[in-house]
């Protein structure tokens, strides 16, 4: 059961009530988790009544009009509003997704809002990302390769004389290796904007997120691993060997169904499953 995580001692409570101005013919109704930790006071939901013919379509829309018009104390992450950030990430209607790219329309009846699920709340619906930025950094996302940038050749011999590739300085990689990073079709690990939608999906990642790197970094991981240019594949998979960091993947499916960029982090977790069996071949 998706439970966003809660100050100790408190109970969520019913808020203050923001009706739409008078006239308002298109009204849409916002319940929006607040907590303020520099008062003693519970959670609470407050309800926002917007007029949607003054808004945006968005999720995120919303609650940019309910802070710049309706209340200024309301705080949220949000950057890009293209789904490219990740910023945004929040749970809407029970799911967690990006409020840039959920349409308010696609949510039947009022909305409900909260933090991802599952997290230290900071105040309001803004998460506490330490351990997940931790537990990221953790597997050293970034190249590792000791080689030198390899001189032109006769496979990058054209690439170089187009003006494409520096030679010496790049390495360059095959559009078939590319793919599996980025996907054929857009949908790669590569392709992953870290708003840890999946992550907070995931019942394993609740129970033992303290030690589970969770389907977001795994994801990351498998990125990695993956790169053909990298030369610390066996490193990266002997870092991973450990009861909790990989192995309490569950394949429960929550993260791929909740991903909102359309990505696979469940298969990216049997990937590197399967290359830990081959190395000990």
């Amino acid at each position: 059961m998706v439970q966003f995580a809660l100050p100790k001692n408190s109970t969520v409570t019913q808020g203050k009530h923001y009706p739409a101005p008078e006239g308002a013919k298109n009204k849409h109704t916002f319940n929006v988790y607040r907590w303020n930790p520099d008062n003693k006071e519970n959670p609470r939901l407050d309800s926002y009544e917007i007029d949607m013919d003054k808004c945006g379509p968005m999720v995120l829309d919303a609650l940019i009009y309910i802070k710049n018009n309706v209340d200024s104390t309301l705080t949220f992450r949000r950057s890009c509003r293209e789904g490219i950030c990740g910023s945004c990430a929040m749970n809407i209607g029970g799911t967690n997704t990006l409020a840039c790219t959920k349409a308010c329309e696609d949510v039947k009846g009022d909305v409900k809002i909260t933090p991802l699920p599952h997290m230290p709340v900071v105040k309001d619906l803004v998460p506490d990302l330490n351990q997940v930025y931790k537990q990221h950094a953790s597997i050293e996302p970034w190249m590792q390769n000791d080689e030198k940038p390899p001189s032109p050749s006769a496979t990058n011999s054209d690439a170089v004389a187009a003006g494409f590739a520096a030679p010496g300085r790049e390495r360059l990689q095959s559009p078939e290796d590319a793919d599996k990073l980025n996907g054929k079709d857009g949908h790669g690990p590569a392709m992953c904007i870290m708003c840890f939608c999946c992550s907070t999906a995931c019942p394993s990642y609740w129970w033992n997120g303290d030690k589970f790197l969770g389907p977001a970094v795994l994801l990351q991981a498998w990125r990695w691993i993956a790169d053909t240019r990298d030369r610390m594949k066996k490193k990266r998979l002997e870092s991973l060997e450990d009861p909790f960091k990989l192995y309490r993947c569950h394949t429960i499916m929550n993260c791929t169904n909740t991903c909102p960029k359309g990505l696979n982090p469940a298969k990216a977790i049997a990937e590197i499953k399967m290359q830990m069996v081959k190395q000990k071949e």
